[in-house]
């Protein structure tokens, strides 16, 4: 059941997401077009992804559908405004990053190498491949999700011209 709090909460989300996704698609240049299609696309993937969360399904599962799902929408607009579906797929995936999984295992790492007591060593080295792991699983979900509408339909993908 979709609740008022869990839709603002979806709104919220893929509005930052957008906002992101706008600072990492200028970077490349390209046509405002393009920019407008990455906050869109992120927007879209971001909320897909909060909202599966919030339904209970594991974030790499979510994380795989929702890179999935903007892969297949980068291949759409990809068509519709002449451009490489990659000028936009990439800055839309951005925001998707998990950093803070990456962050706490390398400190759980760091606090593993110093720790003098022997009881602690084993929850650090459980925290840093709890953490370690989830950030490889949901870097392959988007890496995997992106590319593989790319290769299910490499015709559409790869015949588009730039219109200057």
């Amino acid at each position: 059941m979709v609740t008022n709090e869990l839709l603002r909460g979806v709104i919220f989300d893929g509005l930052l997401a957008a906002v992101a996704a706008i600072g990492f698609a200028v970077i490349s240049n390209p046509s405002w077009k393009a920019v407008f299609v990455s906050a869109l696309l992120s927007a879209i993937g971001h909320s897909l992804r909060y909202f599966l969360m919030k339904s209970g399904i594991e974030i790499s599962v979510a994380t795989f559908v929702a890179a999935t799902t903007i892969g297949l929408l980068s291949v759409l607009f990809a068509r519709l405004i002449h451009c490489p579906a990659e000028v936009f797929s990439f800055p839309s995936l951005l925001p998707m990053i998990p950093g803070m999984f990456a962050y706490k295992a390398i400190l759980s790492a760091m606090k593993f190498m110093q720790s003098t007591h022997h009881e602690m060593d084993k929850f650090y080295m459980m925290d840093f491949f709890r953490n370690g792991m989830t950030t490889v699983f949901i870097m392959l979900a988007l890496v995997i999700g992106v590319s593989l509408p790319v290769l299910l339909f490499p015709r559409t993908s790869f015949s588009v011209t730039r219109k200057y």
